[in-house]
């Protein structure tokens, strides 16, 4: 019930829309904790509780979204955002978008992360390509890709970890 959205509860629940406001209410404030608590120290050093945030906001989503943690040389957060939105197959990523949004803040690294809404986080193809070309972009940009996470209800993955960054 928490992974759902506001609409999702309001249509389970007609005929209570105060409990659906409530439990929208819920999940609001637990998504914000978790990020509180994943994003207070250099996001490198946050670990599980960066994957507990991530999976909270992103894990559920019926159509895939992909967003981009910006950070500082510190590796702190200057920012998390939802660089697109899409179907639930795929969400249309442009890098020079991403290294322009990184070079306005000034992040001299990012994160990248995206779910898939099938609950399956494995890698696809296109998912190792579209990484290649944004690490190539960062790379004339001095901007660092540090990871890129697929985040799904089955679990996560890490390309780094996985050895494809």
């Amino acid at each position: 019930m928490l992974g759902a959205d506001p609409a999702t509860l309001s249509a389970v629940l007609p005929d209570e829309p105060a409990a659906a406001d409530f439990l929208a209410l819920i999940r609001a404030t637990m998504i914000d904790a978790l990020r509180q608590r994943a994003l207070i120290e250099p996001v490198l050093g946050t670990g599980q509780a960066l994957i507990d945030y991530l999976h909270a906001e992103m894990a559920h989503a019926r159509i895939e979204q992909f967003r981009v943690l910006f950070l500082d040389i510190a590796n702190r957060l200057l920012r998390d955002e939802v660089m697109s939105r899409g179907s639930i197959r795929e969400a249309r990523v442009y890098p020079r978008e991403i290294m322009r949004r990184a070079l306005e803040v000034g992040a001299t690294a990012v994160i990248l992360v995206h779910n898939h809404p099938s609950g399956d986080p494995t890698p696809s193809a296109a998912d190792i390509g579209l990484t290649g070309q944004i690490v190539a972009a960062g790379s004339t940009m001095e901007v660092q890709v540090h990871d890129h996470l697929i985040i799904g209800r089955a679990g996560w993955v890490s390309f780094r970890q996985e050895g494809l960054l």
